[in-house]
Parts: structure tokens; sequence; C-alpha cells
């Protein structure tokens, strides 16, 4: 096989027969004649995986990989001591193996599987970590559990450990690229789905699987996928991004023992994707593979909620900053937003924190009841404060289909009859407004004030941004222990 190079991997002479086969399905066959086969999706995903090279990653890819486990880490250590992980250690911490790795922010060593489960858990549980925006798939959280906690089952460098993250990132995100928004429209969790295999490459690419056992891998990752969007607004949605790490880590290493399974796994005629959506566009899943790298088009989240209230929620704070401006006097506010908004978050009568986070009325009250949105606006006691109902009571939302995911128009009319208006044309923390490195700094800090010190957290966040010198990955977790 031909090195891989920044030139694109499907040129790589190895791939001629299955991509001549998936160019010929692309085209309609004359009338009468049998439908072509599909590609060998996952032989040529498998393929790719076990051949890339970390050379080949440009410089800037790599550095969106720091910001991803920058922000990974903040996230589950800022989890780490709520009560749904709380719940989840005591129910199964006393079936753990061995105590082989780290729950971050705690003093508990659970083994690698466990870890992997409860990290996910934590990382997801503020819904404050990443998104990949064109499939709102929660990226690190399936991946980087996986990895951290085989880090420390197994030595593995930095440099090695980011590359894995990276192309885990990748599998998933085509994965789910090859589905949305079908198979999320039929109320699949698409993070719980596709981060098992996410997980199953990146585990798999550090255990040196080869070509079949990585196809096997993905095979295994295809059997487990996780997560109804039914459970949004509860502690089961954050088990969703834990299990598809704990299940993708299972598979790589039943892959790695030769535990077979269909090398067709994806997209086989009863395989994954024809199961588990409506719709598959497997070329979204071959094409331009080593070419662009779906980690570059990560996005980090200001505020710890739905992804889609966001826009509303930076309309309103910079509202609220204008002088004078007392949530007492707002007669009503006026949202018009994407369809996607109510869709996912409306709820108008949220009854805890985790709920909150899934009712842009409650997120746009305590925008403007408190001038700022931290995980404190979304804490039980805050959704059922009287002064954020009577507020959230006259919040009204409209969609348009002309307005996109990072945008929203708001209107505040007071009760003396003056209106205040905002249009977001791209959201804070948006693909086209990014979060900056400082600002992750900062978020990371909130986070980690209260579990960490603040010395601890300065070192913790050095260790991240220097991942591909570490001789050892694991020194990131030792470094976010509890």
């Amino acid at each position: 096989m031909k090195p891989i190079n920044r030139r694109g991997f499907l040129a790589a002479s190895a791939l001629a027969g299955p991509l001549a086969e998936f160019a010929a399905s692309q085209t309609a066959p004359p009338a009468g004649a049998p439908a072509p086969a599909d590609p060998e999706v996952t032989r040529i995903l498998a393929r790719y995986v076990v051949a890339a090279r970390r050379e080949d990653v440009p410089a800037a890819v790599r550095k969106e990989g720091t910001r991803t486990l920058l922000n990974w880490v903040g996230c589950a250590v800022g989890g780490s001591r709520h009560e749904t992980l709380d719940a989840a250690i005591g129910a199964l911490g006393p079936f753990s193996g061995p105590a082989q790795a780290t729950v971050l922010g705690r003093k508990e060593r659970l083994d690698a599987l466990h870890a992997a489960l409860m990290n996910g858990i934590s990382s997801h549980i503020f819904d404050f970590d990443d998104t990949h925006p064109r499939t709102i798939v929660h990226p690190a959280g399936p991946v980087v559990s996986a990895l951290l906690a085989f880090s420390e089952y197994r030595p593995v460098s930095g440099a090695d450990f980011l590359h894995a993250l990276i192309l885990g990132v990748e599998v998933e995100c085509r994965i789910a690229n090859s589905v949305y928004p079908e198979h999320y429209d039929i109320g699949w969790h698409i993070t719980g789905t596709v981060g098992p295999f996410g997980a199953a490459a990146a585990v798999g690419k550090l255990l040196g699987l080869s070509e079949t056992q990585m196809a096997w891998a993905l095979g295994l990752a295809a059997v487990q996928p996780v997560g109804l969007r039914e459970m949004f607004g509860s502690m089961t949605k954050s088990f969703h991004a834990g299990r598809a790490a704990q299940n993708g880590f299972t598979a790589a290493l039943l892959a790695s023992r030769n535990f077979t399974s269909s090398v067709q796994g994806i997209e086989a005629l009863r395989g994954w994707a024809r199961v588990v959506s409506t719709a598959h566009k497997f070329g979204e899943i071959t094409n331009g593979l080593g070419d662009h790298f779906e980690i570059s088009t990560n996005t980090y989240k200001p505020f710890p909620c739905g992804i889609v209230i966001h826009p509303a929620i930076d309309a309103c704070l910079q509202l609220r900053a204008q002088p004078g401006l007392d949530p007492r006097q707002v007669e009503r506010v006026e949202l018009r937003v994407n369809p996607l908004v109510l869709e996912l978050t409306g709820k108008k009568t949220p009854q805890s924190g985790l709920d909150g986070k899934f009712s842009v009325y409650h997120a746009v009250a305590a925008a403007l009841a408190f001038g700022r949105v931290g995980e404190p606006q979304f804490s039980d006691q805050t959704v059922r404060d009287p002064a954020v109902i009577a507020l959230r009571e006259r919040v009204t939302a409209v969609v348009d289909p002309a307005i996109a995911q990072d945008q929203v128009r708001v209107a505040i009319i007071l009760k003396d009859g003056s209106r205040l208006e905002k249009s977001i044309e791209h959201a804070v923390g948006s693909e086209k407004n990014p979060m900056t490195d400082a600002q992750l700094e900062a978020k990371f800090s909130g986070l980690a004030e209260g579990i960490l010190t603040p010395d601890r957290a300065r070192k913790l966040m050095d260790l991240c941004w220097s991942i591909e010198k570490l001789p050892q990955a694991s020194q990131v977790a030792v470094g976010a222990a509890g």
C-alpha cells in the first residue's frame, strides 16, 4: 500500500477496486440492469485508519485536536461531582475490576472499561461538551473517554494519543454525516449511535489492529448503538456518551483477540446504516479521506445547554448588558428561531436543572434575570425560582425556516411599550464565531473551580496543550485525579 498523505487517502492504489465500485454506484444503471453493489465502506474506513500516519495530519488539525482535548477534560472534571456520577459509580463501582484508570475529578479508580463509561458520563452531564456543527454529534465524549482510560491501561505517547483522537473523531463524524438528519429525526441520539465507531477506531489504532481486525471492530461497534432522544433532560442522556465510549473500547479489545464480526457492518443490507436510518449516503464516509478532517469544524460551547439555544442566549445577554434594562420591566420576549430550536429545546415548563437545558424559554429567562448563563443558571433551584418562572412564561418563540441554526431574532418589549431588538448572525461558539483559546481556558477554570485548586487546573491545562510532547498521555489523567 502506498503511504497516505494529505493529497488524499482515496488516491491510494489499494483502494482502486472498492472506489471503482463506489464511483459506478453513483451512476444510475440502465433500465432493467441489476443495481450496482454498495462500496465496501467498512473495509475502506478500516484500511484508512490502519494506514493513516500522524505526520500527514496538518498542524492546524492537530491544534484543533488539542482544543478538543482541553474542552473535554474541563467538562469531565466539571461534571465529576454531580449526583448523576455519584449514582453511576455507586451502582456500578462495586462490579469494577482492577483499579486501572482514573475517574477525572474524583478519588475513585476503576477498571479501564468502567472508567471510560464514567468519564463519558461526566463529560456530558452539563451538556457543555464539543459539538460537530453539521450533525450535532458531541465527538470527544465517546472517543477521548475511551482513549484516556486505555492510556492508563497501556502506555501511549502523547503524539500517538492525539493522532488516535483525530482519527476517532473522523470516523464517527463521517458516519454521522452519512445518516444525518434522517437518523436523528426518527429519534436516535446520534452521539450514542456513532460514538462506538469513533471509540473503536481510536483504541483500535493504538492497539495496532490489522485491516481485518479494524473492520471487525467497526462491525462490533455497529451492533452497539445506544441513545434515544426521548431521554433528553434526564441522567440517561449523559449515559449515552459514556456507554458509547465503553462499547467502542470493548469492540476494539475483542477484535484485537480475533473476535470476528461482519466486515460490512456499516453498509450491508441489514447492517447499521440501513437499520438505524431511513437514508444513507455512503460517499460521506469515504470521499476525501485524508484530504480534510472533520475535527477542523469542531465547536465548543460557551453555555452549558443545547447548542441550538446559544444564539438566543447570546442575543439576550447582549440586550441585558444595555444600561437601564431591568428584567422586572420586561412585558414579553419574542423569539424567531430555527426549526430545530423548538424541536430540541421546546420544553415550556422544565422541572429540573437537566430539563432546563432543553428549554429555550428557561435559557432566555435566566439570561435576562442573571445577566450570565453558566451551570448555576441550570440548577434545580434556578429552574424552580418563581421570578425565573414568571419571566419564562413571558417568552414566546416562532419558527422561521429562513433562520440558520446559529442565528436568532429577539425582541424584548418593556412594560412602558419600548422595544429592544437584537439579531445574531453567528452565535458565539459557532463555527464562524469560535471560542478563542483564552475563552476555552476561562471555561475550563470555571468548570474546575471547587474541584481542583487553581494551580492544579493551570497545570492540567498545560498538559492538554502540550499533549503531543508528553511521553505518556496518561499524565493528563493523573493530573485530573480528584
